[in-house]
């Protein structure tokens, strides 16, 4: 309903009906919504909320915003689920790769320097949608990362999940009171490090998503796949921004990049990014 000056109330129109239900959506991905929730909140038929419903989900399916289910049944109802077309992620991809390739990103050690794309909202937004789209029907109840520069993408992600992040540190605080730590061996430097994870942000028998910015060799990856595994958790996949070519041994091999960094030239200071493996993995191509 409409509220005027007064108190007076006027039916809400299919064009505001259609806007606010939209909205809703957006706002709680894998979320059942109920049909009788819409029909309170609009005062209209359920007949009125599942023609709206339709019209909705011709427009998601059509633009690629991602998919409504719609659930029969007197315990049915609608569930919006975020994903991206192949061409717009193909597009978003090649436009980070240009964007990567700018010569003065290289940072000593090969490195890339992200931070100004990972701190821009739309980069993140769709780094998020991407991400999602590859664990559209799997399990997932909480996006992993470590401090500090996978967090944004971590947020991201979790965000069109709809599900926790969890962050590990690699020095441990006392405002997240007892933790589990584990140490491992950073790939690109064999040194031994360590990370913490307080004992109330992980649930045992948790299934959950791996997330960075940036892999070399792999520790810090695995380092998290130990930590998993130390709540009795199940891993169910790794999803990195970027990644650099590594002439070693890569801790880990079942992972998906969105970008590739395969060549660094550090004397011209010139660096040549590529897509990763994420349209091959997703859409067959």
């Amino acid at each position: 309903m409409i509220f005027l000056s007064g108190g007076v109330r006027l039916k809400t129109r299919r064009s505001d009906r259609l806007i606010d239900m939209t909205r809703y959506l957006l706002e709680r991905p894998h979320t059942l919504i109920s049909l009788t929730f819409f029909a309170k909140r609009y005062e209209s038929a359920k007949s009125s909320i599942s023609e709206d419903l339709a019209i909705i989900k011709r427009t998601f399916k059509f633009r690629g915003i991602g998919i409504l289910e719609t659930i029969p049944g007197a315990a049915g109802g609608a569930r919006f689920i975020p994903s991206i077309d192949e061409q717009e992620a193909r597009d978003f991809i090649q436009n980070m790769t240009e964007r990567l390739s700018e010569k003065d990103r290289l940072l000593p050690g090969g490195y890339v320097y992200l931070s100004d794309l990972l701190g821009r909202p739309d980069v993140l937004r769709q780094v998020g949608r991407v991400i999602a789209r590859q664990y559209l029907d799997k399990q997932i109840d909480a996006v992993m990362t470590v401090a500090t520069k996978g967090v944004p993408i971590a947020q991201s992600v979790s965000n069109y999940l709809n599900v926790p992040f969890v962050i590990l540190r690699r020095d441990s605080k006392i405002t997240e009171g007892s933790t589990v730590s584990v140490n491992y061996v950073s790939g690109s430097s064999e040194r031994i490090e360590k990370m913490e994870l307080s004992k109330r942000s992980l649930k045992r028998g948790s299934h959950v998503l791996v997330v960075d910015d940036f892999m070399k060799g792999g520790g810090t990856v695995n380092g998290m796949k130990s930590m998993i595994e130390e709540f009795e958790s199940e891993m169910v996949g790794i999803t990195v921004f970027a990644e650099a070519a590594f002439e070693g041994h890569r801790m880990v091999d079942d992972y998906t990049s969105l970008l590739k960094v395969d060549q660094v030239n550090t004397l011209n200071k010139t660096i040549h990014v590529s897509a990763g493996n994420y349209l091959e993995k997703v859409f067959g191509k």
